[in-house]
């Protein structure tokens, strides 16, 4: 025992157990990754890993690099992407367990933690498409247990690995940084203080800088884009966030596993085998005041929630145990998975999303690529073939210049082009494409043909399985150029939002 109580000796992993669940859950994503399509997103970090930087607009550079390193490995296709997303996940899992283990949970506490947790929402999402979250909750998870090791064995040295993961994490999020302090804010004002007094805490923190170094290089010598990018969020979206903040907490991971991370907090606040960890919640509700105030997006903090949920899982089973409910418990984690797996996957016929879509429309912007592609595609050969050497496409957003760059090599379409995020720094065309313009626009965004000369629309998407997403109804339209040269309305086509 330390000086807090906190045991030192941990019941054995579960390693056989948990690796079984996890491989049920990479079946299940693997069977489903390439049912639908690429997301939006998607198609736009297969772009940028095609442009490696230290940074972007509106992200640090690893989850392109990610997209990259998964396509190159595994094969450039829907699947071949997703496997780097489906590893994370599975990871997730993996350290979620550790996470009830440290905190003194056996053998079934910790299958209770990697069945909930393999089986939330938000895990499912992020091992199904590749995000930024795919990384995000993985290394939100593992600051989290090695945060836990750190306070439950005394063990400075630990910051230095500490440091490395959030390092790496702001590769990836800026927002790890947010936990970081949350949590040193946390155990300054509740202890144990004496993990503080170190040289090693300055360590981490010149370890976590040296690796977040070259993209704090990249955004300070481009002023800081991704600040302006955070503010147009924000100014967006800040008070649906903010409304919706608190009530998908208890949705984002499944509402009968509030259960598990509302006994976690319980514990760890209260229980005097694990009080000395009660800085892990605190953190969790100071954060959630930070994203509060700033309109941040509810899934920003599911990392932490899922540490939270680990530390419920040993009072939940024992609970359930002491008063026979075990098979009610087993019900209860095989409905939510199926539920969860019918609203977050690719389960469900493509005519038939219109059912999950007003819970989770990130299925519907699966859906469609290739045939707004091959709308495109038809309007180009329209174009008589003495103008095509000088004819420019361009999109509105970058999900649309993404599938064009995608898919339109198999029609014989040129590089898209857009003003929309980071495609605006690998522009404009040259001057001498003086068109004519495949504009590629939203219905409801005409006022973009003021930049351009003589434009008619042609042809309308559609995706052919009346999917309601944002590109069904999406507007190709033909314009005779750009309304001068395009280094000169360049800075006018930029946008972030």
């Amino acid at each position: 025992m330390n000086d807090d109580g906190a045991a030192t000796r941990l019941p054995a992993f579960a390693v056989r157990e948990i690796t079984a669940i996890a491989a049920v859950l990479a079946v299940v994503l693997l069977s489903l990754s390439g049912r639908y399509g690429y997301h939006r997103d998607e198609l736009y970090f297969l772009a940028a890993g095609r442009h490696p930087a230290w940074g972007y607009v509106d992200q640090p550079p690893l989850t392109p690099m990610l997209a990259r390193v998964s396509t190159t490995v595994f094969g450039d296709s829907v699947v071949g992407l997703r496997v780097v997303a489906l590893l994370l996940a599975i990871a997730t899992v993996f350290v979620a367990a550790l996470i009830t283990r440290e905190l003194g949970g056996g053998r079934g506490p910790q299958i209770l933690t990697s069945a909930a947790v393999a089986t939330s929402s938000m895990v499912m999402v992020a091992g199904h498409m590749l995000g930024t979250p795919s990384t995000d909750i993985l290394v939100w998870a593992l600051v989290g247990l090695l945060t836990i090791r750190l306070l439950r064995t005394q063990e400075p040295r630990w910051y230095a690995v500490i440091g490395l993961v959030v390092g790496i994490g702001f590769l990836n999020k800026f927002l790890v940084v947010l936990l970081a302090v949350a949590l040193l804010a946390s155990i300054a004002l509740l202890g144990p203080r004496r993990v503080l007094l170190s040289w090693w805490l300055a360590a981490g923190i010149a370890i976590a800088a040296l690796v977040a170094a070259p993209t704090l290089i990249w955004q300070a010598t481009h002023d800081w884009p991704q600040l302006t990018v955070a503010q147009g969020i924000s100014d967006d979206d800040g008070a649906e966030n903010r409304i919706m903040f608190i009530p998908s907490q208890f949705i984002l991971l499944a509402p009968p596993y509030a259960l598990l991370w509302i006994a976690g907090i319980w514990r760890m606040l209260r229980d005097p085998d694990v009080r000395w960890s009660r800085s892990i919640p605190v953190a969790y509700g100071l954060l959630v005041v930070v994203m509060l105030a700033t309109g941040g997006k509810p899934y920003y903090v599911i990392g932490l929630l899922i540490v939270l949920l680990a530390a419920g899982a040993q009072p939940v089973l024992q609970w359930c145990t002491e008063r026979g409910m075990t098979s009610i418990l087993v019900t209860v984690i095989v409905v939510s998975a199926v539920l969860n797996a019918v609203v977050t996957l690719p389960v469900l016929p493509r005519t038939e999303v219109n059912t999950v879509n007003g819970i989770n429309r990130e299925q519907g912007e699966q859906i469609g690529w290739p045939q707004m592609v091959d709308t495109v595609a038809e309007v180009w050969e329209s174009i008589p073939e003495s103008d095509r050497s000088t004819a420019v496409i361009f999109t509105q957003n970058y999900g649309q210049a993404g599938a064009v760059d995608r898919y339109g090599p198999d029609h014989g379409l040129p590089q898209a082009y857009s003003g929309h995020m980071s495609y605006a720094d690998w522009g404009p065309p040259d001057d001498g494409m003086t068109g004519p313009v495949i504009l590629v626009r939203f219905p409801d965004r005409a006022a973009i043909e003021d930049s351009f000369v003589d434009c008619r629309s042609v042809a309308r998407v559609d995706n052919g399985y009346g999917v309601d997403n944002t590109e069904q109804g999406t507007v190709v339209a033909v314009c005779s150029g750009p309304r001068g040269p395009w280094s000169k309305v360049w800075p006018d086509l930029r946008h972030y939002y």
